[in-house]
Order: C-alpha cells, then sequence, then structure tokens
C-alpha cells in the first residue's frame, strides 16, 4: 500500500501521519521506523497493507495529510504500473556537458548506447567513442571497473578509466554510463558517469543498490537482471533503488543462465512486454552479454526492438579479436552503423511515424 501525502500538507500533519502509520504498523517489531519518500514530485509512504486490520485505513484516509492511499497487491509498491501508469521518462546526461538524451516515454525513439566492454587506454576509447557517434549511438558505455570470473583477469584502469571516459564525453557529447561495484565508490563513480550501471552479479547487493539510491549527484541507475534471477526479485531490487530516493531506475535484460553452451546465456525477449505490464519502468536490451557471440547481436538487437525495448547497450571494439575482455561478443564499428539504422527504421515502422530522437 502507498500513502500519497497531499502536497499542500503542514509539516506538522505530516509528522502525525507518520506517527500514525508506524504506530498501525509497529507490532510487526524488528523494522526500521517508516519514513516517507520523494518520487517524480509526490511524497508518499509504503508500507505492507498485511500490517494494517480492517479498522486502519479508513482512519488513515481520515487524516488531513493523506491526499489518497493506493493498495497495490504486488511486493513491489513504487516501480509497479498500479502506482505510475505512464512509462517513465529518464533523462540522461542533463547535469553534465553532455547533449541530453531521454530513455522511455510515449515519444522518445529507442537509445542505442555502445563502446568497449572495458576501458583499455585513451586513444582505443576515444577511437571507440568517436566511432559510436558517427553511427548514430546516444551514449557510450565502458567499464572502468570490471568485475571478472578469474582474479587473474583484467580488472579494469579504476578511477583513471573514469577520467578517460569523461574525456570521450567532452569530446564527442555522448552521455557515459559505467558500473560501480561497491557502496563506498557509488559517489565516485557518480562524480563521472551519467548512469551508474549495476552489474548482473551485484543485481541483489542491497547496500549497493540503497547507496546508488541515495547518489548525491542523482544520477539514474541502470539495472542489470541477475544471472538466475525471477522476474519479481528483478524487480525488487529496482524497488530497493526507488525506495531509497532514486525513481530513475532503466531495467536491462542481459540474458539469463542455462545449461547450453553454445550461447553465453539465454535471451528472455518475453520480458520486454511483460515488464511492459508490470513496471513504469523503461527496458533496454543487452544482446551483447546475452548471446556472447558477435555474428549472433544483430539479428537480436533487431528481436530486441521488435519486442518493444526502449534501447539496446552493445559492446564495440575496432578490433574484437584483440580486446582485453569479451571481445568474442564485440562488434566492429560497421556493425555498431547497420544496427543503428535498422533500430530507426524498425522503430519508424512499428510506429508509423517518423519520429526524432528526444533531447531534453
Amino acid at each position: 500500500m502507498i500513502v500519497i501525502i497531499r502536497s499542500q500538507a503542514t509539516s506538522a500533519q505530516r509528522a502525525q501521519l507518520l506517527a500514525l502509520v508506524n504506530r498501525l504498523t509497529g507490532s510487526h517489531g524488528g523494522q526500521q521506523p517508516l519514513t516517507s519518500v520523494k518520487i517524480d514530485g509526490r511524497e508518499v509512504i509504503v508500507c505492507e497493507s498485511g500490517h494494517l486490520d480492517a479498522q486502519s485505513l479508513p482512519l488513515l484516509k481520515q487524516q488531513e495529510a493523506v491526499e489518497r492511499v493506493v493498495p497495490i497487491a504486488t511486493a513491489y509498491k513504487l516501480v509497479s504500473r498500479a502506482f505510475k501508469t505512464q512509462t517513465s521518462s529518464i533523462v540522461v546526461g542533463a547535469a553534465t556537458i553532455a547533449e541530453p538524451v531521454v530513455i522511455g516515454g510515449a515519444d522518445s525513439m529507442p537509445v542505442v548506447i555502445a563502446g568497449p566492454c572495458a576501458v583499455e587506454g585513451r586513444e582505443q576509447l576515444l577511437t571507440i567513442a568517436h566511432a559510436v557517434k558517427a553511427a548514430g549511438g546516444r551514449m557510450l558505455r565502458g567499464g572502468a571497473f570490471k568485475p571478472r570470473t578469474s582474479p587473474y583477469q583484467f580488472q579494469g584502469l579504476g578511477i583513471q578509466g573514469l577520467q578517460l571516459l569523461a574525456e570521450a564525453r567532452a569530446e564527442t557529447g555522448l552521455p557515459i554510463i559505467t558500473e560501480v561495484m561497491e557502496p563506498d565508490l557509488v559517489e565516485t563513480v557518480a562524480h563521472y558517469a551519467d548512469v551508474l550501471q549495476i552489474g548482473s552479479r551485484n543485481m541483489q547487493n542491497f547496500p549497493l543498490l540503497l547507496a546508488a539510491g541515495r547518489n548525491s549527484c542523482k544520477r539514474p541507475v541502470m539495472l542489470k537482471r541477475g544471472l538466475s534471477a525471477t522476474i519479481d526479485e528483478w524487480l525488487l531490487a529496482a524497488e530497493y533503488i526507488v525506495s531509497a530516493g532514486n525513481p530513475n531506475v532503466i531495467l536491462c535484460e542481459r540474458g539469463i543462465r542455462s545449461f547450453d553452451i553454445q550461447t553465453r546465456n539465454v535471451l528472455d525477449l518475453a520480458c520486454v512486454p511483460l515488464l511492459h505490464e508490470l513496471t513504469h519502468l523503461p527496458v533496454i536490451v543487452d544482446p551483447s552479454h546475452a548471446t556472447g557471440r558477435r555474428e549472433l547481436v544483430p539479428t537480436m538487437s533487431r528481436a530486441a526492438i521488435a519486442a518493444g525495448a526502449e534501447g539496446l547497450i552493445l559492446e564495440v571494439h575496432p578490433e574484437p579479436n584483440h580486446a582485453l575482455c569479451d571481445g568474442r561478443q564485440s562488434i566492429t564499428p560497421e556493425q555498431l552503423q547497420t544496427i543503428v539504422h535498422e533500430t530507426d527504421v524498425m522503430a519508424q515502422f512499428m510506429y508509423n511515424t517518423v519520429r526524432v530522437p528526444q533531447v531534453a
């Protein structure tokens, strides 16, 4: 259940409402006192309906601070369609020197995000950044901190990688997205990046989710689906970020683990229209990690757009066979140009109109 507070409510009325909600739910011991959170300009209190008896709901509705009470059956409240019926539009890059990009919303074109799996050096990154820009990509991805299965594999350039990404943004105007792996690094990464990426391995790293939700720069967060995560687990992970005060979350389907070794993962494209029914958060697809094979990336990119994805995130390298990380799934700049063109054509066909890329 979500209690929406009237914007005209006084501080005393808000305090009275919070005290009442905590008194009504306080019998379920051990929980932290409930507080309000601002979402899309609205101040709300989230609580479990099961913690309230039959007399509690009318009592809440009588409070002067209450605008309305929204009953929501799912465990995830703030990210659900029941709370917000329209798909959220996430503005990226407006707070930095980048060219702003909008992901999601009724009038936005699918956004292609592209770049190297890992930032390997200045020349490599700037070469790819200019190629992404020339191909029509709207955002630049690149890993500065790389979680690797083996401790002996390349782990990224760290802070130097973040600085190079910021330089690439200054040269091209492309907003940048990069992964953050630890709660203590959230503020540092947010200082450089336009979007914080939380990788598949960290989808249920709850301290990291909360830190990303509270980042002082108010950077949007792209949350990748866990290796074996259910839809509900994924949406509840997103709920952690939103409940911490950051409504700007982008979901990223990157494939789930299976028994078959022919592809790296199984790309669950059925989740895209399903998520559009369950949540107002925009959904993008990562066919690079999902397939693990560059020859499959163009086809699955088209399939993702056909399924209704609000964007793609792709790994690009000028010499994929010599990449320090994930070269097998990295496409070339020439392949990227074709994918961007096909994405635009498909979007125009699907929406039966020529739409221009939306900017903030």
